[in-house]
């Protein structure tokens, strides 16, 4: 799959903000990658270029933060989810609408039981600044149109 050395926050940013304008209304992205890898400061990012003004939080100990924007953003984290089934649905339902944008943090307790998501993004520490962003899956014309920023920011 497709990676990347995204070295300050600047660049950081500026992807987050190139998958924001990219996905469409009803798009789930997830995000994979240990404790302290910029999960939630990349969520903040692309929650900016959607249109979020509040400040974009990490929702780990509520699970949920809904954001207004151009389209709603809903950003979930499943970190502390124990377990996930099939009864845990209806719960969920709500922060997949059609006119609205997912993000989903920890996403792998529930993967078996959330929709196909647009994106699956992992990221990992390089060093107290970079970050490693990989495209590990999704829509193959969302990645192909993510190929182009990638090999802007070098590697």
């Amino acid at each position: 799959m497709i990676s990347a050395v995204l070295g300050s926050e600047e660049q950081t940013q500026k992807f987050a903000a190139a998958v924001a304008r990219l996905l469409k209304p009803g798009d789930t992205v997830f995000l994979i990658g240990p404790l302290g890898a910029g999960k939630t400061f990349f969520i903040r990012a692309a929650a900016r270029e959607l249109g979020v003004t509040e400040p974009v939080t990490s929702p780990s100990f509520t699970m949920a933060q809904t954001y207004q924007g151009v389209v709603t953003v809903h950003h979930l984290d499943l970190y502390r989810l124990a377990t996930f089934s099939a009864d845990d649905l209806p719960d969920f339902d709500p922060f997949f609408e059609a006119n609205a944008v997912t993000f989903i943090e920890w996403p792998q307790q529930a993967q078996p039981f959330l929709q196909e998501p647009a994106l699956v993004l992992e990221l990992s520490h390089v060093d107290v600044r970079s970050r490693r962003i990989r495209i590990a899956g999704g829509r193959k014309e969302l990645i192909r149109q993510l190929e182009e920023e990638i090999a802007g920011t070098g590697d």
